[in-house]
């Protein structure tokens, strides 16, 4: 398993004196889920979603929030880990959105999660659209807000939509409560576009969005990293694995590479 490297503030709730991580048979079986998608277990190699998650401290009684699911890669983890004892709300597109792509978007949404009632009825449905409109969770209710290669996409809403986004995680999240991101790292040499066109992100300029609605840094794993990845690939990131926007151009390279380079950050809301 790799160390995790942990920011001054990191306290031992989850690691003991080796900086070992808690065995959790639930997130496991979770994990090893037959209701996965094969196609998703393959890239567990990439994402280390047991590592992820319990850098975080996911526990199976909590109530978590995932930000923009996406496909439903780490939402096929988080339903059943958190059915039993816990509660998963997915924040994604809004039903009554005025623009029919999003209405699309939250309908394609609801029907995959019907699709596997003996999965998913538990789950409930929030609104996050960015920019726009947050009802996730009432103010002090949530355990953890979770968000996985997601921050780039709304990096172009500009900073003060940007501290709005940040500061409605903030108010629903308990006071203890955690937000654990991941996202494509750029590295520090390497300058920031303004818009993450690329994809990719300064570790800095995400712990310095999250700082500014109040969060205090916890720290961070290197879980997720790959140094293989040079961050310049024509393309941004979507050229590596799995999207291969870049087709038959460098794909052997690409898949060589791997799933990009990540941050892996831990936030708590004092």
């Amino acid at each position: 398993m790799k160390r995790y490297v942990l920011a001054a503030l990191a306290t031992t709730m989850m690691f003991g004196a080796t900086g070992a991580v808690q065995a959790d048979d639930a997130l496991k079986a979770a994990i090893a889920a037959p209701s996965r998608t094969p196609d998703n277990v393959k890239r567990d190699v990439y994402r280390h979603p047991y590592e992820t998650l319990s850098f975080f401290g996911i526990k199976p009684n909590m109530t978590v929030v995932e930000l923009s699911p996406g496909g439903g890669w780490y939402t096929e983890i988080l339903a059943p880990y958190l059915r039993a004892n816990g509660k998963l709300i997915t924040g994604g597109s809004d039903l009554a959105s005025p623009n029919e792509n999003e209405r699309k978007s939250a309908e394609r949404w609801l029907a995959r999660l019907s699709a596997k009632p003996e999965v998913y009825n538990k789950v409930a449905i929030g609104v996050f659209s960015p920019g726009r409109k947050y009802e996730l969770a009432p103010p002090n209710s949530v355990d953890m807000v979770v968000t996985f290669r997601n921050i780039h996409n709304w990096i172009p809403l500009g900073p003060e939509k940007m501290k709005d986004l940040f500061g409605n995680l903030y108010t629903v999240l308990k006071p203890g409560g955690v937000l654990g991101i991941e996202e494509h790292r750029l590295p520090v040499a390497k300058a920031q576009d303004e818009k993450a066109s690329t994809g990719y992100m300064h570790e800095q300029y995400v712990i310095k969005l999250a700082e500014a609605a109040g969060f205090k840094f916890a720290g961070k794993s290197e879980v997720n990293a790959n140094p293989k990845d040079t961050a310049d690939h024509k393309n941004g990131v979507w050229a590596l694995p799995p999207t291969y926007t870049n087709g038959d151009e460098d794909r052997a390279k690409y898949q060589a590479i791997g799933e990009s380079d990540r941050m892996t950050l831990k936030f708590v809301k004092p």
